[in-house]
């Protein structure tokens, strides 16, 4: 048999029709098929291959962690090194409040982590979340995801939870001293790029302050560069209280992290002990991968999109695209039609470019390429979508 036929006999699968690409090669900002055939690639990952696909800083950061050790130990009991200075970088650049680390598997563990965190913290029960918001498919991440089509199957969920329309003013008045806290995307992902309003997110950060509830930015997606600045919510002037991240926090490895103040995040260590353990977060290869991946991103400016982004927009121009939805180099193509947009997705990747589409913006076509994508490659890419177009 095929691997092909392999993957679809015994892996199980999330999709009736799953993309099926055979990678067998990855390198910058292309992916290698069985067949030779090679794709630029605009999905990095999902936001994962911030820096490109094995980078040789990341790569060499790898090959020394596994000289020392691997997995020695449940998380927090041994001083592992890649955790203690990968979460001292992450601090350097994060306000003071936000000063301790929790590393977890995934960003989804992360929301987990973050939502007992807040409900230690506060005594209270109720988490706020919006509509159209995606925070990863564990069942109290599922419970505050801002679809009822992918929270209906898997009832009854965690209760208390409610869901507001994002960028609304009245609906923050919902926010009350009830509430345990508030999760939120800096930038919506999954609804197509949905940016939030300045004022918007800047009332929301003084309704939860005034009501003494817990602001949690979701950051999985929106953070390290991809929204064209190193946080997403430096571009707000706002703080949460607690921040998630994932996806590039790895550097192409897993890892996800909920981070808070130390004060805060000590609560998890007492009454009761070990009030939030996990076996593998904070693996020491992943760690060592993303903090490498990390000083890249830092030392190469590549959280400076502006240009490309530029670039994209400009040769992205067709009558059937209806809007281009953006924040920094992440953007949705916006048809009038999913079937449209599959489509498309169908024809770039017959034609080497590689994307996809957006889990509640079915008719957006997705663009979040790994951000050391060069010019030629947006250029060559731009004209594979606007050929697919017709």
């Amino acid at each position: 048999m095929t691997n092909r036929q392999l993957f679809l006999q015994h892996v199980a699968q999330t999709s009736t029709a799953p993309l099926a690409l055979e990678i067998v090669h990855a390198e910058g900002c292309t992916l290698t098929d069985a067949a030779g055939k090679t794709y630029i690639d605009l999905i990095g990952g999902i936001s994962v291959a911030n820096t490109g696909h094995r980078h040789p800083h990341v790569l060499a950061a790898i090959r020394d962690q596994l000289d020392r050790y691997l997995h020695v130990m449940v998380y927090g009991e041994f001083v592992q090194s890649p955790q203690v200075q990968y979460a001292q970088l992450l601090v350097r650049h994060l306000p003071p409040s936000l000063s301790a680390v929790y590393f977890t598997n995934s960003g989804a563990e992360a929301v987990e982590g973050a939502m007992k965190l807040a409900k230690r913290i506060t005594g209270r029960t109720g988490v706020v979340a919006f509509h159209n918001s995606y925070h990863g498919s564990t069942q109290g991440a599922l419970s505050i995801i801002g679809s009822e089509y992918w929270r209906n199957a898997f009832r009854p969920l965690l209760p208390g939870i409610s869901h507001l329309v994002y960028n609304s003013m009245a609906d923050l008045a919902l926010i009350t001293t009830d509430t345990a806290c508030v999760v939120a995307e800096t930038v919506q992902a999954e609804a197509g790029v949905q940016a939030p309003q300045v004022d918007w997110l800047r009332a929301l950060r003084t309704r939860c302050t005034e009501t003494g509830t817990l602001l949690i930015l979701d950051e999985i997606q929106a953070g390290f560069g991809r929204t064209g600045t190193l946080w997403g919510f430096e571009a707000y002037g706002i703080v949460p209280d607690v921040l998630l991240l994932g996806k590039a926090l790895g550097g192409g490895m897993p890892l996800g992290a909920f981070i808070a103040g130390k004060e805060m995040m000590d609560q998890l260590a007492d009454k009761p002990v070990l009030g939030h353990i996990t076996t593998f977060g904070g693996h020491p290869v992943s760690c060592a991968a993303g903090k490498a991946a990390f000083e890249v991103l830092l030392a190469e400016g590549l959280a400076d999109t502006g240009a490309k982004a530029d670039l994209f927009r400009s040769l992205l121009v067709h009558p059937d695209i209806r809007a281009v939805h953006a924040a920094g180099l992440w953007m949705a193509l916006e048809f009038d039609s999913f079937e449209t947009c599959k489509a498309v997705i169908d024809r770039c990747i017959d034609g080497g470019v590689l994307t996809d589409w957006f889990l509640f913006a079915a008719n957006c076509l997705r663009i979040s390429p790994p951000l050391t994508i060069s010019e030629e490659e947006i250029r060559k890419a731009c004209d594979v979508i606007v050929a697919a177009l017709g």
